[in-house]
């Protein structure tokens, strides 16, 4: 079944059509919800939200750009209403705290793409979300603003604090390995 068919489907509230719609996207969606949420129950309710949200609103889909995009951005937006329900908080990392260098390229040569995620899902919540939102999903730090109701500075500022302590996590990991 084309995706076009597929989503015809699901307009028409086809079980079977939502069913496949599911399993084709479940697995990448539940990988962006396990970014933005705390554990994978967590991750589980989000995902469920979000699909109900893309059954609902699935005849506002314009065919005009990426489905898969379409529904990504629905995901996040519910991960994000769910943070902010949970009342999202930006936290500071001690700015007495150790200097963190910059990471020579070499460092990340061992560092495997489920280890970065593992990294970037136990950052404070604030600076996960900011992370994800700029880094993974590209969002503008005015964007990531609006998404979020704070400053477009708040933003940048939660975002060079996450990367401080990801280097740092890096750091200690690299210490670990040698």
């Amino acid at each position: 079944m084309t995706e076009h068919e597929l989503i015809r489907g699901c307009i028409r509230q086809q079980a079977n059509c939502q069913r496949m719609l599911f399993e084709r996207y479940a697995g990448k969606m539940m990988s962006v919800c396990l970014r933005y949420a705390n554990d994978s129950m967590e991750a589980e309710d989000i995902m469920q939200d979000a699909f109900i949200k893309i059954y609902r609103y699935i005849e506002q889909f314009k065919f005009e750009g990426s489905f898969e995009g379409w529904i990504r951005r629905i995901v996040v937006n519910t991960a994000i209403r769910h943070l902010e329900k949970k009342k999202l908080r930006f936290k500071d990392i001690d700015e007495n705290g150790p200097h963190v260098p910059q990471l020579p390229p070499q460092a990340y040569t061992h560092l495997g793409e489920d280890d970065l995620m593992k990294l970037i899902s136990q950052l404070p919540e604030g600076y996960r979300v900011v992370f994800n939102l700029n880094v993974i999903e590209g969002y503008s730090h005015e964007e990531i603003g609006e998404m979020l109701n704070i400053q477009p500075g708040t933003s940048r500022s939660q975002l060079v604090k996450a990367r401080k302590m990801l280097q740092h996590q890096i750091l200690q990991l690299q210490k670990i390995a040698v």
